[in-house]
C-alpha cells in the first residue's frame, strides 16, 4: 500500500538514489517506492551480511556501478531519465577515510563530479540533492551550532572531502546550472543517524549491538564526544521535502541546509549509551585504551534555517529514535522480524498528528 505526502509530488516520478545498498539509502528507498516513485539504483554491493537492503528486497532497478566510472554512470543516467536525483554514493566513514584516504577522494569527490557532469548531459534531470555531512564544518568545537554559512573545511580526509564535495556542487552550479531551464541543485547535511539495518563497523549502535549478540562489553573511544543524534527517517524527511520544493522550481532552496536534531540531540556517547541500557539491561563497556585516529570531541547543527524556511522539524525525539532502532533490531534478532515499513507508517502517522504540512495526504 502506498502513502501520499510532499503534495504527492514523488508518485510516478523517475528517481535515481545512488547508494541506494547503504543504511541511509535503502530507507530512502523504501520511503521512495512507498510514495509511489519509480525508483532507479546506482551502487555497489552492500557492504554488510545481513543487509538492510537485501532485507528490505523491493522491486525497483537495481544495478552494481562504481560512481567513479563516468562511462558506465552516463550510461546508467542515459537508460532511467531520472527526473530527480538523489545522491547518497560515498565512503561514509571517517576511520576508513585514513585507512584508504585516496578511495574516500576518489568516491566521494570525483564520484560527485561525475553525477553531476551526467546529469549535466541528462535532459530529463529536473533536481538533484547531494548528500554531504555535519562534518564538512571547519570544526572548532563550539557549543554554538554550525549554521550552513559556517566555514568548511575538515582535519580528516572524510570531512575534507565532504567540504570539497560541497565546493564542487558550488562551482557546478554556477559554472553549468546558471540558466532558467538547468537543474536546481541542493546539498544537505544530517547529524549522526540512528536507526535499525545499520551494520556497519566503528558506529557506535551497529558496534554495540555485535557487542551485546557476542556478550561482549563495548569497547568505546570517546565517551564525552557531543554528536547531534538523530533517527534516519529524520534527516530523509527534510531530503524529500527539499526535494518536493527543488522540483516545483522554486530556486530559492537550490543551497546548503542543515537537517539536525533538536537541542535535545546532541548527547555524548556515554548518555546515548546509557539510554540504550535501558533497552540492552546486559549492555556494558569500557573506554579502549589503543591510540585513536583523530576524531572531533563537539559537533553540533543549526538547523533554524530549515525550521523556518522549509518549515521542516523533527518528529521524534532522540529518545523516542533510540527506542525505535532498539525495538527493530530486537525483531530481527528474536523474531526475524524487518519493522522498517511499519516503522515509516509510525513516523508519518506521528508527523500528521503533529500536523507537519509535509506529511499530509
Amino acid at each position: 500500500m502506498g502513502i501520499t505526502s510532499f503534495d504527492n509530488i514523488y508518485q510516478g516520478k523517475s528517481i535515481l538514489l545512488t547508494g541506494n545498498t547503504g543504511f541511509k539509502g535503502s530507507w530512502l528507498a523504501l520511503w521512495l517506492k512507498r510514495l509511489g516513485a519509480e525508483v532507479s539504483g546506482l551502487s555497489l554491493e552492500p557492504i554488510s551480511n545481513p543487509s538492510h537492503w537485501n532485507l528490505l528486497a523491493l522491486d525497483m532497478v537495481d544495478r552494481r556501478i562504481d560512481i567513479r566510472n563516468f562511462n558506465d554512470v552516463r550510461e546508467f543516467l542515459h537508460r532511467v531519465e531520472p527526473e530527480i536525483v538523489f545522491h547518497l554514493a560515498a565512503q561514509p566513514l571517517v576511520r576508513d577515510s585514513y585507512l584508504n584516504p585516496l578511495e574516500t577522494w576518489s568516491t566521494n569527490v570525483m564520484g560527485t563530479a561525475n553525477l553531476l557532469e551526467a546529469c549535466r548531459e541528462q535532459s530529463s534531470v529536473n533536481s538533484i540533492i547531494i548528500i554531504t555531512t555535519d562534518k564538512c564544518y571547519e570544526n572548532q568545537e563550539s557549543s554554538i551550532g554550525y549554521k550552513e554559512t559556517d566555514r568548511l573545511g575538515g582535519h580528516d580526509p572524510y570531512s575534507a572531502s565532504k567540504a570539497s564535495t560541497e565546493l564542487l556542487v558550488s562551482s557546478y552550479r554556477k559554472a553549468f546550472f546558471d540558466s532558467p531551464d538547468s537543474p536546481l541543485i541542493a546539498t544537505v547535511r544530517a547529524g549522526n543517524v540512528i536507526g535499525g539495518g545499520d551494520w556497519s563497523k566503528d558506529r557506535l549502535i551497529p558496534d554495540m549491538i555485535r557487542a551485546v549478540n557476542d556478550n561482549e562489553s563495548l569497547k568505546i573511544r570517546s565517551p564525552n564526544s557531543t554528536r547531534p543524534w538523530q533517527h534516519v527517517l529524520e534527516s530523509l524527511s527534510g531530503y524529500l521535502l527539499l526535494g518536493q520544493k527543488l522540483f516545483q522550481g522554486n530556486k530559492d532552496f537550490a543551497q546548503a541546509w542543515n537537517f539536525g536534531p533538536n537541542d535535545d540531540g546532541n548527547r555524548t556517547v556515554e548518555e546515548v549509551l546509557l539510554s540504550l541500557k535501558d533497552e540492552w539491561p546486559k549492555l556494558s563497556w569500557e573506554v579502549s585504551q589503543s591510540k585513536q585516529p583523530h576524531e572531533a570531541s563537539l559537533l553540533h547543527l543549526d538547523s533554524s534555517k530549515a525550521h523556518e524556511l522549509l518549515e521542516w522539524e523533527p518528529v521524534w525525539s532522540v529518545e523516542e529514535g533510540i527506542k525505535q532502532t532498539a525495538a527493530w533490531y530486537k525483531a530481527f534478532f528474536e523474531k526475524n522480524e524487518v519493522l522498517s515499513t511499519a516503522q515509516l507508517d509510525e513516523y508519518i502517522k506521528k508527523a500528521q498528528s503533529a500536523g507537519l504540512k509535509w506529511s499530509r495526504s
